[in-house]
């Protein structure tokens, strides 16, 4: 599985994250309220910003989510904690506050979730507690609430309500 492959439908492409789309995607990432249920409330911060940035770049497979019909930048995710064969999950995803509620979580999900399913049988969805927006994000687009867990994501060792989404048959 290529964790960094280009994917697009017509609405929403997404693809690696290069050191060249750090403003770009800080646009994004520069409104307070875009952090306020995420552990990370901080993340609009430049100086914060730019440590998450760093360390998307070592990751290597972050990906950023671009608008076809604009050209903008509207987002991130990525795949992580790949198992071949198994199961990856999805995560670290965050939209424009301007994409919120409408279809372009769906897209992107659609999107993942399609090309992951070639090489897997199951996606994790890992969210912070807190963030209901999020978790009704995740059953909408089709994933169930499997039980919470402690892990380390970005260097932090938090609590995560698990989601997973099956295969289809």
């Amino acid at each position: 599985m290529d964790l960094t492959k280009t994917l697009q439908d017509p609405v929403v492409e997404i693809s690696k994250l290069q050191v060249t789309d750090f403003d770009g995607l800080f646009r994004v990432a520069n409104d307070k309220a875009l952090w306020a249920d995420h552990p990370a409330k901080d993340r609009y911060k430049r100086s914060e910003f730019e440590k998450w940035f760093e360390s998307a770049m070592e990751y290597g497979s972050t990906l950023k989510i671009v608008d076809r019909t604009t050209g903008e930048i509207i987002g991130s995710t990525r795949y992580y904690d790949y198992q071949p064969g198994q199961e990856v999950a999805i995560g670290y995803t965050f939209l424009s506050r301007k994409h919120w509620g409408g279809e372009t979580n769906g897209r992107v999900k659609k999107l993942m979730f399609g090309y992951a399913f070639q090489h897997v049988e199951h996606i994790w969805l890992h969210i912070g507690p807190d963030n209901i927006r999020s978790q009704k994000a995740a059953e909408k687009v089709g994933a169930v609430f499997s039980h919470v867990e402690t892990k380390e994501l970005a260097g932090s060792s938090l609590e995560y309500c698990c989601y997973r989404v099956d295969k289809p048959a």
